[in-house]
């Protein structure tokens, strides 16, 4: 489970028209591509691809996930955080969240995935509607141990049907960045 300091400041999440600090084409590209990322990573590893579950449950939600779900501060929601993987390589981290309220009303049970991915779930099923994506240098602290580097790309979008609002960030692990032909993401 990801630890998180409350003192640590909050990134700041922006929409592709935002961004002063603009990566190179191809890390761009990865970004703000709509499609899903499942299904990327997928044709990108030859179909070698898998979910590792890292941890899942009710914890309170963090200030900037309370904000992008129009929900009070300190609201309880379920997390999980996994590892999507190309090859075995840790390509990306994953963290989705969702309002113990929503969740109760919106009939999904992220507490069955196991290792199925989230994101195949969440584009199958049409009546979901994503939203803008956001992008920013994630915080080192909010990452597993193993992977403390402050400052790599992340994503994120609201997924939403009815009364169900599901938040979904993905940090891009320098793995991904290796397994692509070249490497502009700096």
């Amino acid at each position: 489970m990801t630890q998180q300091n409350p003192a640590l400041p909050t990134p700041l999440w922006l929409e592709r028209e935002q961004l002063a600090d603009v990566p190179g084409p191809q890390t761009l590209d990865w970004l703000f591509n709509q499609d899903s990322l499942t299904r990327r990573l997928t044709s990108l590893s030859a179909d070698h691809f898998s979910v590792t579950p890292l941890h899942e449950g009710w914890q309170i939600l963090r200030p900037d996930e309370c904000l992008a779900l129009d929900l009070p501060t300190d609201s309880e929601g379920w997390v999980r955080e996994v590892y999507l993987r190309g090859h075995g390589e840790k390509w990306v981290f994953a963290r989705s969240v969702a309002a113990r309220s929503a969740l109760q009303d919106g009939g999904l049970n992220m507490d069955e995935l196991g290792t199925r991915s989230l994101g195949e779930l969440l584009f199958s099923d049409k009546a979901f509607e994503r939203g803008p994506l956001q992008v920013c240098r994630y915080p080192g602290d909010w990452l597993p141990e193993a992977d403390t580097t402050d400052g790599l790309w992340a994503r994120r979008s609201r997924f939403s049907r009815g009364p169900l609002s599901l938040l979904v960030a993905e940090v891009f692990l320098p793995n991904l960045w290796n397994a692509l032909p070249t490497e502009d993401h700096i």
